[in-house]
């Protein structure tokens, strides 16, 4: 049975008890855990972005802001998370799915795990729709096994591969960042504003309609044909500003029930301080 990556809020309320079922807040900003702290989805364990899902070095330069672990760091993660092979993982964060809920399902399907899905407009729209929330402190048992992961099975490419294609007109690289960030008029995170030459610019937030949620899928998958143009999945780079909002995109081409492109995990946040070529559409 077809399992879509998106769960609504009412099919949550169905399941959220049942034994196989762990639930996980990847809610970001520096007061997440204290609002989790103070509401979340019963039974709900909080992940942080920055020290579970990222291995972060010192320098950007060398990965971006948030590169992904080692393949046995996120299995011992997973381990110390209480996670097994069968479990069905529910994800959800404070943003629609984009600051870290979609990060963290694509490095579990990476991982080969098979049920994970990501709450259709987080814990906001939980919240409109009468969802119980909770203030219990949940305390996490690690699994009595430890998780294995071979390898990342879902494609990734590196800076200078990206750099090799980027301007091929077979290939495609799509930036996911806003408009504002793209063109280079704004940059409020990293040290240079504009974009990697030859990308094309399709925000994350086009993912999604005017209440947060997913567009219905064959819309998405409209919306993405277009931009394709026939050019094959495997020829096709998504990135953000650290690697994490474009999995948001990816998420939204697994539910529209499309491959999945190739991720540039270091993205903006790596190109900008490598000393590569930058365009603006100032």
């Amino acid at each position: 049975m077809h399992l879509s990556p998106i769960i609504e809020t009412v099919e949550l309320l169905k399941i959220y008890n049942n034994p196989d079922v762990m639930i996980f807040d990847v809610s970001t900003g520096k007061n997440a855990r204290a609002s989790y702290e103070q509401e979340h989805i019963p039974g709900a364990y909080f992940v942080d972005l920055n020290t579970q899902l990222a291995d972060i070095k010192s320098d950007f330069a060398d990965g971006g802001r948030h590169p992904l672990p080692t393949v046995a760091a996120f299995a011992k993660t997973l381990t110390g998370l209480g996670i097994s092979k069968n479990n069905h993982i529910i994800i959800y964060d404070d943003n629609n799915g984009s600051n870290a809920a979609a990060r963290f399902w694509w490095m579990l399907k990476s991982a080969g795990h098979e049920k994970v899905q990501v709450l259709n407009g987080g814990i906001n729209e939980a919240k409109k729709n009468n969802f119980p929330m909770s203030a219990k402190t949940e305390i996490i048992k690690p699994a009595s096994e430890s998780y294995l992961i071979d390898k990342w099975m879902l494609p990734t490419i590196e800076m200078q591969a990206v750099e090799n294609v980027a301007q091929n007109p077979d290939y495609l690289v799509i930036d996911v960042r806003s408009k504002e960030r793209y063109d280079g008029k704004i940059e409020p995170i990293d040290l240079i504003a504009g974009h990697i030459p030859g990308a094309v610019n399709m925000p994350f937030t086009e993912n999604l309609n005017e209440q947060g949620l997913f567009l219905d899928p064959q819309v998405l998958r409209n919306k993405y044909e277009q931009l394709f143009n026939q050019i094959k999945s495997e020829n096709i780079i998504v990135h953000c500003g650290s690697g994490v909002t474009a999995c948001h995109t990816l998420l939204a081409l697994a539910y529209a029930e499309m491959d999945i492109p190739k991720l540039y995990v270091g993205s903006w946040s790596e190109w900008s301080r490598n000393d590569k070529t930058m365009s603006t559409t100032i």
